[in-house]
């Protein structure tokens, strides 16, 4: 059976180019940065070319670019390492109730450590309330941490209102940018933001490598010690190999974005309209029009998530029912109640989340079989209305 892979949010697959750039960094090419000797300078350059790629993406300049083992590792030294080093100047941390886990869970152990985390409640659609964000705020607080789009609804954020505001404070803005990036223009300088994760998997490049963007004068301290690599902030010996590809993908992802976002967009509205219009009882997760090139959230009433991901697993789509960081418990998604969905309706959401490897075969592949899959776990629930049934 040929699959469909429609869970780019949870895994991509690398570039070809960015597999051949990085093969000679395992054997021929794998000298320590660290050393003074010519493999070593040979390293080292590799690194501070690929700093440069990065930096490129989001407006950057090189020197700003610290690379880490992944958007986790980089979202918690941006939360931590400002919260521990600018201590003095107040403990109030804010964010909204739709990050990921890799914000939320550090800003909980923060909270065990004395520091105040407010989270900014989001409209039906995701978007974050910026009036709150203006109540909320104050002399107090030192770093404000928002999502640049949530990859689970789509939905892109008013990143450079926001900034505005928690400027106006004095405080630092720390930005998710790991589902955003490589889809939409990014750029930091513009948008005035002071820290900026980055995932190298979601660019198509390696797993297990990622980049934090530090604006020059930010006052943030490491979270792990030891050698002093990476301008002290990040000690480890370095991913050589990963960070090369990082880059590379960080590049082809620049130069490809305008086409391929436009190809996704149309692909994505294809199969929304094609649901929504063929499937009663269908609604859109998220923003109508401010999301994602590439994200199609879709509840459906009366059914659950994981039925329908296994009934297309069955027929050779892969799909899911939100971040896979998640998946691993039974409660519903804290992104989708956060937007006022109850439970049930939480349960029944599907998501796609579509790449480089889609086309237009695969959207009417999906559409031939879901109605039919939709229809026949509603005629098992018993939640279903005998009205709707009569309906389909």
């Amino acid at each position: 059976m040929q699959r469909i892979h429609l869970d780019h949010s949870s895994s991509k697959s690398i570039h070809p180019q960015v597999i051949k750039i990085m093969m000679p960094y395992f054997s021929q090419k794998h000298g320590n940065p660290s050393t003074i000797y010519s493999q070593g300078h040979e390293a080292k350059e590799a690194i501070e070319d690929a700093r440069e790629g990065v930096a490129s993406l989001i407006g950057a300049k090189s020197n700003e670019i610290i690379f880490t083992s992944g958007a986790t590792e980089s979202n918690n030294l941006a939360i931590r390492g400002v919260s521990y080093r600018n201590r003095t100047k107040g403990d109030h941390l804010i964010s909204s109730t739709i990050e990921h886990m890799s914000v939320i869970n550090p800003l909980k152990y923060l909270g065990k450590k004395g520091f105040k985390t407010s989270y900014i409640p989001v409209d039906r659609y995701g978007t974050i309330d910026l009036e709150v964000v203006k109540k909320t705020i104050d002399n107090n607080t030192i770093l404000a941490s928002v999502i640049y789009a949530n990859g689970e609804i789509g939905t892109i954020e008013p990143i450079r209102e926001i900034s505005e505001i928690v400027h106006s404070k004095n405080a630092y803005l720390h930005v998710d940018a790991v589902a955003a990036a490589g889809q939409i223009p990014i750029d930091v300088k513009k948008d005035n933001i002071d820290l900026l994760s980055l995932s190298s998997n979601d660019l198509y490049g390696p797993k297990g490598v990622g980049a934090l963007y530090i604006k020059e004068g930010t006052r943030i301290q490491p979270i792990i010690y030891g050698g002093g690599q990476e301008k002290g902030l990040r000690s480890g010996s370095e991913n050589i190999p990963g960070i090369v590809g990082m880059a590379k993908a960080a590049e082809i992802s620049s130069r490809n974005m305008n086409n391929e976002s436009r190809r996704l967009r149309a692909l994505r509205d294809n199969l929304i309209t094609g649901i929504l219009d063929t499937i009663k009882e269908s609604y859109l997760n998220g923003h109508p029009t401010m999301r994602l090139p590439n994200n199609v959230n879709i509840r459906f009433k009366y059914i659950e998530g994981e039925s329908l991901i296994l009934s297309l697993d069955m027929e050779g789509v892969s799909a899911s029912s939100g971040s896979a960081c998640t998946s691993k418990t039974l409660e519903p998604s804290h992104v989708l109640r956060a937007i006022g969905l109850p439970h049930e309706d939480a349960h029944g959401s599907l998501l796609f989340t579509l790449g480089s490897g889609n086309e237009e075969e695969d959207i009417n592949y999906v559409l031939s079989i879901l109605p039919r899959i939709v229809k026949k776990l509603r005629k098992i629930s018993p939640l279903t209305p005998k009205s709707l049934l009569e309906d389909t």
